[in-house]
């Protein structure tokens, strides 16, 4: 009990530091950029210095840069997170009405990377090698594809071509089918070679030669005892998978047009919104640190002997 208190504070401790250092790179980063975001604001209309000046003063703006950046902190800490300069709305809400779309969209394409990395690693690894040379060579060309670039032949070819799916938008489930192979297939690719190594590894092992005594077949023994044995490696980079997925949706948002946080990150950036920006990288920090405790977990969860430690 005593032990899972101070894990548990550790976890907490580690959450607080990568929260900060997030708001701290993404404050800073944004005001070391060129521009002035009330000047943005304005857009092209003629405007007073004094009228320039009271809505500098009324967002804040007018401080030192250290001050600023306390009262965001303090902000963020008491669960405030501001309003957006460019749409005039509580930032929560912002995010609120987009985030469902996001999360659609990563856990989607998450589980379909995770599940097809599964099912090619297991049914390949340990084959003749033309098979295996076949299938490494797809994934090699898979992971090194960038899902912008996969997005814009599978618009191309499905949406222009073929007309089988929606070339933007995000009514209904076909529209998502798209947007969730072009983000799936390369991290899929990744997560399949990874597995693959650690599914020879774990057949090379002496309880291989004792269950295939038993009489059992070659699909139960690899998927009912190999697979258990060999899936920490794909447990590890999963934490990392949904934490890209989740950060990396922008690019793939804005090929399809799809409403998410990507929009709302990208319109931010343009208009140096600071705080939409930083409770986009904040919760982006949380996810990223939350998912890597559930990792921890799992591992006590796959092997049981982290559980005596």
């Amino acid at each position: 009990m005593i032990s899972t208190m101070w894990w548990l504070a550790g976890r907490f401790a580690w959450v607080v530091v990568v929260v900060v250092g997030a708001v701290t790179l993404c404050f800073f980063g944004l005001h070391a950029g060129e521009g002035d975001p009330v000047t943005t604001l304005v857009g092209g209309n003629p405007v007073s210095p004094q009228t320039l000046e009271t809505i500098r003063k009324d967002l804040g703006l007018d401080r030192p840069l250290v001050l600023q950046y306390l009262a965001q902190l303090g902000a963020l800490a008491s669960g405030d997170l501001g309003r957006s300069y460019q749409l005039q709305q509580p930032v929560a809400e912002v995010i609120g009405s987009q985030l469902g779309s996001t999360v659609e969209l990563a856990l989607a394409a998450g589980t379909l990377a995770i599940a097809g990395a599964i099912v090619v690693a297991v049914f390949t690894a340990g084959r003749n090698k033309a098979l295996r040379a076949t299938s490494n060579g797809l994934e090699l060309l898979a992971a090194s594809t960038p899902p912008f670039w996969l997005a814009v032949l599978l618009l191309t070819f499905f949406s222009f071509g073929l007309k089988l799916f929606p070339v933007s938008g995000a009514d209904g489930p076909y529209a998502l089918v798209l947007p969730v192979l072009s983000m799936a297939i390369p991290l899929g690719a990744v997560l399949t070679q990874v597995l693959r190594d650690s599914v020879e590894r774990a057949l090379s092992e002496p309880f291989v030669l004792t269950v295939r005594a038993r009489g059992a077949s070659e699909t139960w023994l690899r998927t009912r005892h190999v697979l258990r044995h060999a899936l920490l490696p794909l447990v590890t980079l999963s934490g990392w998978l949904f934490g890209s997925l989740f950060g990396g949706s922008v690019v793939v948002e804005s090929v399809f047009a799809r409403p998410g946080l990507g929009q709302v990150i990208l319109r931010a950036v343009i208009n140096k919104d600071t705080p939409v920006v930083t409770a986009v990288v904040v919760l982006s920090a949380v996810v990223f640190v939350v998912l890597n405790m559930i990792v921890d977990l799992l591992y006590r969860v796959i092997d049981p002997r982290l559980r005596r430690r």
